[in-house]
């Protein structure tokens, strides 16, 4: 009741005009569903993937080389962009906002399998409407609000219609694309919506946020175009899989990145991403829009198995994709779980065609437009994200330390319960109880010089581990972070029930 009545106060000061709201720029967030920090061609041209349309928007704006999300799972980084707030204290630390059970307190799972040497997090399943978000700042600030695609954060009473959205399309709180990318699809009947046989989801979701933005071109908007791209279920269209089939078949044996669909995927992704642009430019708002293009976590770096994920049998066995040169991928705390493409194009204030390697995080999004955008923000809201304002005009910025925490095991990733710190060019990870005695183990990475992080440097700066290690611990004392505990009946002679036939198969980093 009491943000409700805060958001009133401020729509009241606002007044939704939409002529005094025309002088104020737009802001358009495109973010894509587990594409890594290499499957575009900005980032690393490579001879697979295909993005012309979203290397064309990095010739618009500023390219963050070092942008990370705050967590290597979805949903928490989600709410992180929402909030401004570490998905540690908010403790939505793993992608379960689809689950029927509504848990809304942080805790650790009360028991684990013997083999288990700890008990890590249960994380909370809703993005609590207690936390104020960017959406209700822009709402507050005579904006037009709509989301479009992918939000996994919970369905109503916690859908984007409770966080600030005027419109939110299709209303689905699900993982990914109910049954497939294209239709027929299958989501519920309630939500009354369907496509033509053929259609893609993504075709659809940008005509949808075209129309938005067709309908109040002659107000302020924000829109969040959140793809369901690249996430699971692995399909697409037919045509565009034979496309890459073919250009894998050019390809080195043992390539990296070959799997026809997962390029198709991209494919799609890029060709609604250059629908946006096209509509900015066509109604002459492009001077006026701010972009954002951003991914959620660390590509899908493992294989997706026979009578897995990917709808084609014929390429099950083929890795998703690589993050090479980084290390790790989606739900790991290697670099390649959370260092992401990012790009922002700011008329005015970005300059075109230019890299940055400033480091910034999902978290810091929300109060750097509420600086720059002058949003109002309660006074009880404390930020743990960093303004980057100085680094979009082209200055330095350093924003501090900066943490993941991830208090979760993902057998088919190798993901390990851990929190990282990185302080300049210095990475430190903490892995719950993985020594052999339950004891936490730590890594140390330099990656200016080691950006694959291939040479732990723990046992040779143990003053920078502990400098760094207490900076971890501040930072879980300071969000109240769920710590993985030790394991009771943890057994080191036991073992590991047999995988059931059909499951995801690692496929190394």
């Amino acid at each position: 009741m009491k943000r409700s009545l805060i958001l009133l106060a401020f729509l009241c000061a606002a007044g939704r005009v939409p002529a005094a709201a025309a002088t104020k720029p737009n802001l358009v967030f495109i973010l894509a569903d587990d594409l890594g920090w290499n499957d575009t061609t900005f980032n690393r041209p490579n001879a697979f993937y295909e993005t012309p349309n979203i290397e064309r928007l990095a010739k618009r704006g500023l390219r963050f080389t070092q942008a990370y999300a705050a967590n290597p799972l979805c949903s928490p980084t989600r709410s992180s962009i929402l909030s401004g707030l570490y998905p540690a204290r908010t403790g939505i630390t793993a992608p379960v906002c689809h689950l029927p059970e509504v848990i809304l307190e942080k805790a650790t799972v009360k028991k684990a399998a013997p083999t288990a040497k700890v008990l890590v997090a249960q994380s909370v399943t809703r993005f609590d409407t207690k936390y104020y978000t960017l959406a209700e700042a822009f709402k507050a600030a005579g904006y037009a609000t709509g989301h479009f695609g992918k939000w996994h954060l919970g369905g109503e009473p916690y859908s984007p219609l409770q966080q600030g959205f005027d419109v939110d399309y299709p209303h689905w709180h699900g993982p990914g694309p109910a049954g497939s990318y294209v239709a027929p699809w299958k989501f519920p009947a309630a939500l009354n919506f369907t496509g033509e046989p053929g259609e893609h989801i993504e075709d659809r979701m940008a005509r949808e946020a075209i129309k938005f933005i067709r309908a109040h071109k002659d107000e302020s908007f924000y829109i969040n175009y959140w793809a369901f791209s690249v996430h699971s279920p692995f399909d697409a269209k037919k045509e565009l899989v034979e496309k890459y089939r073919a250009k894998a078949a050019r390809l080195p044996a043992g390539s990296p990145q070959r799997n026809p669909v997962f390029g198709a995927m991209v494919q799609s992704l890029d060709e609604n991403v250059g629908r946006l642009l096209d509509t900015l430019d066509e109604l002459k708002l492009s001077g006026n829009t701010i972009i954002v293009f951003f991914s959620d976590n660390g590509g899908v770096h493992w294989l997706a198995g026979a009578g897995g994920a990917m709808s084609d049998p014929r390429f099950a066995d083929i890795p998703i994709t690589s993050n090479t040169p980084l290390r790790g991928g989606k739900a790991t705390t290697y670099e390649g779980g959370t260092r992401e493409p990012c790009i922002i194009a700011w008329p005015g204030l970005t300059r075109a065609g230019i890299a940055t390697d400033t480091i910034i995080q999902s978290i810091d999004f929300f109060p750097t437009f509420a600086e720059l955008l002058k949003l109002q923000i309660p006074d009880t809201l404390k930020f743990d994200g960093r303004s980057f304002a100085p680094a979009l005009r082209g200055a330095k910025h350093d924003r501090g330390p900066t943490f993941c925490h991830f208090p979760h095991t993902t057998p088919a990733s190798g993901g390990l319960a851990s929190t990282w710190v990185r302080v300049g060019d210095w990475k430190l990870i903490r892995f719950f109880g993985l020594n052999d005695d339950q004891s936490d183990l730590f890594e140390l990475y330099n990656l200016k010089d080691d950006l694959g992080e291939t040479r732990n440097l723990a046992a040779h700066f143990p003053a920078r581990v502990k400098e760094l290690g207490t900076l971890i611990s501040e930072f879980l004392r300071d969000t109240e972070a769920v710590v993985p505990a030790r394991n009771p009946n943890y057994d080191p002679r036991a073992k590991p029930a047999a995988t059931p036939k059909g499951k995801a198969k690692k496929a190394g980093r």
